[in-house]
């Protein structure tokens, strides 16, 4: 009896390894041809201030080309379809948003589901949101003194984003929420159009992510009112936050992500994990993060996925509670 039962585990341990060698030689083979990152939204904007840096390195590191395809629209839902499509073996990723949580709950016909249709690899980047002003348009330069004015002139003032369902979208109606303030939105095809019109005084103002944002304000372009975190970021340490200014719940962040269509080989996106992370600790990648308000995340895996669940139920919240439409 006892002979059996260790054949049985002997014959267990033999199954496993022949399994598991077919996917092991996967990963150890992979890459071995250029790899494509989906990015859901137009060149120019914060996805692409860490998207781009992030494929560079990794090219350095795995030795194949990896390429942006950049697949704008529809607050990022459209590029996350076609990632969601895309053969799993490896050579093509998602670079994802938190404004794909936001958009469960927005958007009732999407073709793909966040939870469902990808696997989460890793956070590689967390921005705290900023309220920017073009000051030809708005007289304010700090918290107070724009709450008073958005008071003042309910409708008035427009604030743009890089589309309904963003998070830029919903940090501005969460702003609305906490402060009894109604400000027109303007959604766009992105953060980087957003960004024009609002520098060319086509638009009022924008809750933004400090990677597009922190090189306008330094430059004086724009005016920043406030950080949205519970402490100041070091690319604009004289910005306070708003918890400074009155407003102790108003966080909010945008962090970018790489995602891999379900059913990509769990070898290989382990392997994935361990150059995302090594990519993000040089010198060099953490650098251009804090010229772009980024600290370096330490999120993979399943902790990163627990992540994106509660992020789902806090936007859908707000969702319910603000209205908010696709405008």
């Amino acid at each position: 009896m006892t002979k059996q039962v260790n054949l049985n585990g002997l014959l267990k341990k033999v199954l496993v390894i022949l399994c598991a060698s077919p996917l092991i030689a996967l990963a150890q083979e992979w890459p071995n041809k250029p790899i494509t990152f989906i990015n859901p939204f137009p060149a120019g904007g914060g996805t692409d201030a860490f998207a781009r840096p992030l494929a560079a390195q990794l090219t350095e590191q795995l030795g194949k080309q990896i390429l942006i395809d950049n697949r704008g629209g529809a607050g990022g839902t459209v590029g996350a379809s076609v990632a969601a499509k895309a053969a799993p073996d490896g050579y093509t990723w998602f670079v994802g948003a938190s404004h794909h949580t936001i958009a469960p709950s927005m958007y009732k016909n999407l073709d793909y589901d966040i939870e469902k249709n990808f696997i989460p690899v890793a956070m590689i980047a967390n921005v705290p949101q900023v309220l920017v002003v073009n000051p030809s348009r708005v007289s304010a330069r700090n918290a107070k003194e724009f709450e008073q004015l958005m008071k003042k002139n309910p409708g008035k003032y427009n604030y743009a984003s890089a589309g309904s369902g963003t998070v830029h979208h919903l940090a501005g109606e969460l702003y609305k929420i906490q402060t009894g303030t109604f400000i027109t939105h303007i959604p766009y095809r992105g953060a980087g159009p957003a960004m024009n019109d609002l520098l060319a005084g086509q638009i009022d103002l924008e809750f933004d992510g400090l990677a597009t944002s922190a090189p306008q304000i330094n430059a004086g372009k724009l005016v920043a009112i406030a950080v949205a975190s519970n402490k100041r970021s070091s690319a604009i340490p004289n910005v306070p936050t708003f918890q400074e200014a009155g407003l102790p719940d108003y966080l909010v962040s945008t962090w970018y992500s790489l995602f891999a269509p379900a059913g990509t080989p769990k070898p290989i996106v382990d392997k994935m994990i361990v150059e995302v992370q090594k990519a993000l600790n040089t010198p060099k990648m953490k650098s251009i993060w804090e010229k772009n308000g980024s600290d370096t995340p330490n999120l993979t895996g399943d902790a990163f996925g627990k992540l994106v669940s509660a992020d789902i139920a806090r936007w859908s919240a707000v969702v319910k509670k603000s209205g908010a439409t696709l405008d």
